[in-house]
């Protein structure tokens, strides 16, 4: 037998050889986004090697958008943008909060202000989850945390000029502040599958943002 006979080489199937090589980040179903409302994957994004400043930046416009999204909640353009959750946009409202209601507090009591604000947004979060979760909520704790530290933005928006406004308009300010953070949270956690316990849901909301305006209205 010829030896050339033994050397044929077989056509390999498509995708495969030197011709297609195989890529990171080459669209591979392995992720997806908590609130996108299609059912296509998101391809992998190599991060390692980006530049930190581009990493803070793409964070910093993921807040800000999901934060236009709370100041327009009855905008449908990406009601569930904030099922996507991440911890950064509440964890730098809630720290912007703590240490405005501090500076204003009494010098003794500055500390004291910034940890009991601090505890009440995230002891209050996980309550309100928790109670969620009780009545056969079908929204995880990370989601829930999410949604609620971003609807804080309009309370704390409000008590960037409130030290500085008499009592009746600074009261009018925090009214629709609290007003417009309950109707944004409720707008978000509208469909966690509560439907004859829609009422014991809420109720925590509301308290839960009616004890912040409570801690700005009578911040001096």
């Amino acid at each position: 037998m010829p030896a050339d006979s033994l050397n044929v080489k077989q056509p390999l199937p498509a995708g495969f050889g030197p011709s297609a090589p195989l890529s990171p980040g080459s669209g591979l179903p392995v992720s997806g986004s908590i609130g996108s409302s299609g059912s296509e994957p998101r391809p992998i994004e190599n991060t390692l090697d980006e530049p930190v400043s581009e990493t803070i930046m793409r964070d910093l416009n993921n807040i800000w958008t999901k934060i236009k999204q709370v100041l327009n909640p009855a905008s449908q353009a990406d009601k569930n943008i904030l099922r996507d959750w991440d911890w950064w946009g509440p964890l730098l409202l809630c720290l912007g909060l703590s240490v405005r209601l501090s500076i204003t507090a009494q010098y003794e009591q500055g500390p004291a202000v910034f940890s009991a604000t601090f505890f009440i947004i995230w002891f209050g979060s996980a309550v309100v989850t928790l109670n969620s979760k009780l009545l056969g909520g079908r929204i995880s704790l990370f989601q829930s945390v999410c949604v609620l530290g971003y609807c804080v933005f309009p309370l704390v928006a409000v008590s960037l000029v409130t030290w500085i406004l008499p009592f009746l308009l600074k009261f009018v300010l925090v009214a629709v502040a609290f007003a417009w953070s309950t109707f944004a949270s409720l707008n978000f956690l509208g469909d966690v599958n509560l439907e004859n316990k829609r009422l014991l849901a809420i109720y925590p909301i509301f308290l839960f943002y009616m004890m912040i305006a409570w801690l700005i209205l009578i911040a001096t």
